[in-house]
């Protein structure tokens, strides 16, 4: 477990000294250089006593449970519930953020619930929730916390998600996918424009951690581009995105297209058509993808999964509640026995629809 030094600030090791005092935090590509006192770019990282210490442990904007398929994740034990949570602050300025209050906040106060590692995993439990995730804002940047409570879930048989857009560097990256059973990438483009002009940061860094869990991990990879009119949702984009997936992740790899919704700073933006969606989704099948599902949208064919090899229907999906099953107990087709990859329980989850925030120190 990671050194407490208070009930919010830990020790952190990715760091290291430049010639001119600063300290250089090298947890993700943005490599902040930190006098003492300052913050990152994320806000939750700083330069105490000479150090760079997260100044978030164990602290959250809250607790809710969600359905497994709000991450999104199609193929982690469907219609499951999760213990969701963030913190505050993100590591890339994405203009589009629908979660802005938290991701932006420069304020702790924003951090008004708290819960042990321990605490969380018992709570999972104890709700009959599979798995724990770290959603809202990118786990990568409470690296130390998001860690920890993996660790104490793994002994409560409690699996763990991470929710995030892969912002992160190479070493790290090994311990932190390393304690993640299954995660969600935000493929946020694929231009190097679109990421430093729109999220302030890199495509390169992001498609090399997601070559690094398809390769190297046992992290189950879903894969999330928000597509946003006249930024990232050219049928040329899009077929470049979808060819890359094929080519250095696999055809398995479900991949979703999801709506944007006009909000923080590009509301001048209308939202994204489901024509659009759509359209994105049959270049995908047509790179040869076999899971490619639309959301933000009430689209029960888009959503749904169905089998590549003889095409019936395996999952129905009705936003987040579960229609027609055609699983065997072994996550086959029933009709034709094609594996459908990724972890289904015998029987599917029913958990609905439903939201459920939880005060877990109140």
């Amino acid at each position: 477990m990671t050194q407490t030094i208070s009930s919010s600030i830990v020790k952190t090791r990715y760091w290291h000294r430049l010639d001119d005092g600063r300290l250089q935090c090298d947890l993700c590509p943005r490599h902040c250089h930190l006098r003492e006192g300052q913050r990152g770019l994320c806000y939750v990282r700083q330069r105490l006593d000479d150090e760079v210490k997260l100044v978030s442990y164990g602290r959250s904007s809250g607790f809710c449970i969600d359905p497994i398929e709000k991450k999104p994740l199609n193929h982690f034990f469907p219609g499951s519930p999760v213990l969701s949570f963030g913190t505050a602050g993100c590591n890339l300025a994405c203009k589009f953020c629908q979660n802005w209050d938290m991701t932006k906040s420069r304020e702790m106060d924003t951090l008004a619930d708290a819960a042990s590692p321990q605490q969380l995993a018992q709570t999972a439990s104890a709700h009959d929730c599979l798995s724990v995730a770290f959603t809202y804002n990118d786990p990568v940047i409470f690296h130390e916390y998001a860690i920890d409570v993996a660790a104490a879930c793994r002994e409560q048989d409690i699996n763990t998600v991470a929710v995030t857009a892969g912002y992160i560097d190479p070493e790290p990256r090994v311990e932190f996918f390393a304690a993640m059973d299954a995660a969600n990438v935000d493929l946020k483009a694929f231009t190097e424009r679109f990421y430093r002009k729109i999220c302030g940061g890199q495509l390169a860094p992001v498609l090399e951690t997601l070559q690094y869990i398809h390769d190297e991990t046992d992290c189950w990879l879903e894969l999330t581009t928000l597509l946003i009119p006249g930024e990232n949702d050219s049928n040329t984009e899009i077929d470049g995105l979808t060819r890359w997936v094929a080519d250095h992740l696999g055809v398995d790899v479900p991949l979703h297209f999801s709506a944007f919704h006009p909000d923080w700073k590009m509301r001048d933006i209308e939202s994204t058509p489901q024509a659009t969606l759509t359209r994105a989704r049959e270049i995908a099948l047509g790179n040869e993808l076999r899971y490619v599902y639309t959301g933000n949208v009430h689209d029960r064919n888009g959503s749904s999964t169905w089998c590549h090899a003889c095409g019936e229907l395996l999952i129905e999906r009705d936003w987040y509640v579960l229609g027609h099953w055609g699983l065997d107990r072994n996550g086959h087709c029933a009709n034709c026995g094609a594996s459908l990859p990724g972890h289904f329980a015998a029987q599917p989850g029913n958990f609905g629809a439903q939201r459920i925030p939880l005060a877990i120190n109140r």
